[in-house]
């Protein structure tokens, strides 16, 4: 082998060393799609907010089902002459105001409490449904820099060979110096594609790990996503959120025409009194009814503000069922088109490899010039990285047709 081989060679255990991979009992961890998608579901702001909401909206379906509409308030009264004629004159009073519910009110909120709850599920779903859509991208992204990465290393093991062949047969005086060049450029190509495939390999690591918080190196990727069925019945993650969303705008649009003016309170009160000192204090019971009046304008104001939010959510969800049905068609088209080069690159793989073990026997024997060896090795190389490429494209796509039906990843 040449000097410039031998120093490439001698390089390659510092510009491909891994860090150390992750074990159980002594073997690499074996790590499927779900449990990354769970990973980072857990580390999800929607997910750790959840159960706040939940408990909020619990909360709010207490309130629906109080019989007040707002807790009940104490008022205390004390009223005395002794800054003016100062004759004794008293009178302690203590009420109870109580806000009680519009006509249909209660009812009302109940129903947008109800819808709320349902609205705050599908959002999750979809929040879920996203998050997917992420992790399968930095998942296969990462498969593919693996299958890179793979394609550059047996390409430069490839080309050291032929370089220590054409070394031995320089030396013999068979091949010119020339030829020991062109060889050691071999092996220079192919330790600088192992360098760029390594950096993709580190920079789509970071990326899933910047989503689940899991180490990527090292982790073993096994499992990929079985192919839909060929109907889906279940409305959409999306297409369910943003009807849910439209529903929970009709029932705030219906609670905001009944709350036409403030809520009108209860009251309860009891008087003790007395005109003069030396008399005796008198009980008296009140019984009364606070009716507020309405106002057009506050009532106008937020009947157009559900109305705008009615309309929104009703044009979303046709714009967005549009979209849903292009990706479906997309992906599909995409799927199918996957796998026609799968094939391909299957067939000129196999080709690529019975040349090579051709061509590598006739440059044995000295009837193939070593350009031509080259060239032959260069497109077996790239064939298998084609072939290797086309499965995780195929396995890329079936997982983004999933996506785009709506399924998580199992």
């Amino acid at each position: 082998m040449s000097l410039l081989a031998l120093a490439l060679a001698a390089q390659l255990p510092t510009a491909t060393a891994q860090p150390p991979a992750p074990s159980i009992n002594g073997q690499a961890a074996t790590i499927t799609l779900k449990q990354v998608f769970e990973a980072a579901w857990a580390r999800h702001p929607e997910a750790r907010a959840a159960g706040s909401r939940r408990a909020a909206l619990e909360a709010r379906r207490d309130v629906a089902a109080s019989w007040l509409a707002e807790p009940p308030s104490l008022e205390f009264a004390y009223k005395t002459d002794q800054l003016n004629r100062d004759q004794g004159s008293r009178e302690y009073g203590a009420g109870l105001a109580m806000p009680l519910w519009l006509p249909g009110e209660r009812a009302s909120l109940r129903t947008v409490v109800e819808a709320e709850s349902t609205a705050l599920s599908s959002r999750l779903t979809a929040a879920r449904l996203h998050m997917a859509g992420e992790v399968r991208e930095a998942w296969w992204s990462l498969a593919m820099a693996r299958i890179d990465l793979d394609a550059a290393e047996s390409r430069r093991q490839n080309a050291e060979r032929l370089a220590a062949d054409v070394a031995r047969r320089v030396s013999a005086g068979d091949l010119s110096r020339a030829d020991g060049h062109q060889a050691a450029a071999a092996v220079a190509s192919a330790v600088g594609e192992v360098a760029r495939a390594r950096g993709t390999l580190a920079e789509a690591s970071q990326r899933l790990r910047s989503l689940t918080g899991l180490p990527a190196a090292g982790l073993m990727f096994e499992a990929t996503e079985p192919a839909p069925n060929t109907a889906i019945e279940a409305m959409h993650p999306l297409l369910r959120e943003t009807s849910d969303r439209v529903e929970t705008a009709r029932r705030t649009k219906a609670l905001a025409g009944v709350q036409s003016r403030a809520n009108p309170e209860l009251q309860l009160a009891t008087t003790s009194e007395r005109a003069t000192s030396g008399e005796d204090y008198s009980q008296t019971i009140t019984l009364g009814m606070r009716i507020p009046f309405g106002s057009d304008s506050r009532q106008r104001a937020r009947m157009a503000t559900a109305s705008a939010d009615e309309i929104e959510a009703e044009a979303q969800l046709v714009v967005e069922r549009d979209r849903v049905e292009a990706r479906i068609d997309a992906a599909r088209l995409r799927e199918e088109a996957a796998r026609a080069r799968l094939a391909a690159a299957e067939q000129r793989a196999r080709l690529a490899g019975e040349s090579r073990a051709f061509f590598e026997k006739s440059f044995r024997l000295g009837e193939t010039d070593l350009p031509t060896r080259l060239r032959i090795e260069l497109e077996a190389s790239e064939a298998e990285r084609e072939a290797a490429r086309a499965r995780v494209e195929l396995a890329a796509e079936v997982s983004a047709l999933r996506q785009a039906l709506g399924l998580l990843p199992e």
